[in-house]
C-alpha cells in the first residue's frame, strides 16, 4: 500500500474502529500516533501491541475539541517527524446506539445537537487547520473523516449524531475542493453499524439481526472492516480519488 514510514494520526484510537485503523496502518509499515482524550491504559495496549507485532507507534493525549491541546499535539508530532502524512478524523462524543434510550424529535434539545457538533465536527475542524500547514507545505497529504451511513438511511433516526456526521461529509468536501490544488485528498467514510464497539455494545439483538437481514452481504461492519476502506483512500491507489465518501455497510447503502 505504500505507506512505509509515513506519519500517520488517528484521532480517538484507544478503542473500535480508531485502534482497528491503527494496527492496520501500522502493519504496513506507517508510524501510528494514537490520539486518546482520557485512557491512557487503553491507548498504552494499542502501543504495546503495535509494537509487539513489528510496528510503530505512540501514544499522545489531547482533547481533539480544545483548540490549544490540538496544536500542542500536532506540533509534538511536527517537531519529532518533521512531518503528518495522513489524518483519520475519527474521535466523537460519546454516543450510545441504543432505539430505546434515543431522544426522539419532540424532545430532543438543542444542546444535545451542539454536543455532537463539538466532538464530531469541531474536533475534525481543530485537526484539519492544525495540519493543513505541514500538508501545504509538502504538497502531499491525505485527511479521512469517518462518518455514518445513516445519512443515507436513517434505519433509527439518531437526530443529533446523524445530523453532525452530515455536516461533516460537507466540511470533508469543501476542503476537498479547496487542498486539491495542494495534492491534499479529503475523503469519508461512512460505516454502518459496526459491531463490536462501545457505542453499539447497547444495540439490541433485534435490532442488529434485522439490519443483517436488510444487508446483501449478511452480516455486520467489524473494525477491521473500516480500517481497510481508510487504509486504501490513505494509499497511492487513491491519489486521485478525493471529495468522496465510501459506504462500509455490506451494501446496506447503494449509491
Amino acid at each position: 500500500m505504500n505507506l512505509q514510514e509515513k506519519v500517520v494520526l488517528v484521532t480517538g484510537a484507544s478503542r473500535g474502529i480508531g485502534a482497528a485503523i491503527a494496527k492496520k496502518f501500522a502493519a504496513e509499515g506507517a508510524f501510528v500516533i494514537i490520539n486518546y482524550l482520557k485512557n491512557k491504559t487503553l491507548a498504552d495496549l494499542v502501543v504495546k501491541e503495535i509494537e509487539a507485532n513489528g510496528g510503530q507507534a505512540a501514544a499522545i493525549q489531547a482533547d481533539v475539541q480544545v483548540e490549544e491541546q490540538v496544536a500542542n499535539m500536532i506540533t509534538q508530532i511536527g517537531d519529532s517527524f518533521g512531518t503528518i502524512d495522513v489524518v483519520i478524523n475519527n474521535a466523537l462524543s460519546h454516543y450510545t446506539f441504543n432505539p430505546k434510550t434515543r431522544k426522539t424529535a419532540w424532545n430532543i434539545s438543542w444542546e444535545d445537537y451542539n454536543s455532537q457538533w463539538e466532538g464530531n465536527v469541531h474536533g475534525a475542524y481543530n485537526v484539519c487547520r492544525a495540519v493543513m500547514p505541514y500538508m501545504k507545505e509538502q504538497t502531499h497529504g491525505r485527511i479521512i473523516n469517518i462518518v455514518t451511513n445513516l445519512m443515507e438511511l436513517p434505519v433509527i433516526p439518531y437526530h443529533d449524531y446523524t445530523t453532525s456526521k452530515m455536516a461533516l461529509l460537507g466540511f470533508t468536501r469543501n476542503l476537498a475542493k479547496e487542498l486539491g490544488v495542494f495534492g491534499i485528498t479529503v475523503n469519508a467514510i461512512a460505516p454502518g453499524l459496526t459491531y463490536p464497539t462501545d457505542s453499539s455494545s447497547e444495540t439490541q439483538e433485534s435490532v442488529r439481526e434485522s439490519i443483517i437481514h436488510m444487508t446483501p452481504m449478511g452480516r455486520l461492519a467489524k473494525p477491521e472492516d473500516i480500517a481497510g476502506s481508510a487504509l486504501f483512500l490513505a494509499s497511492d491507489l487513491a491519489a486521485f480519488i478525493t471529495g468522496q465518501c465510501i459506504y462500509v455497510d455490506g451494501g446496506l447503502v447503494m449509491r
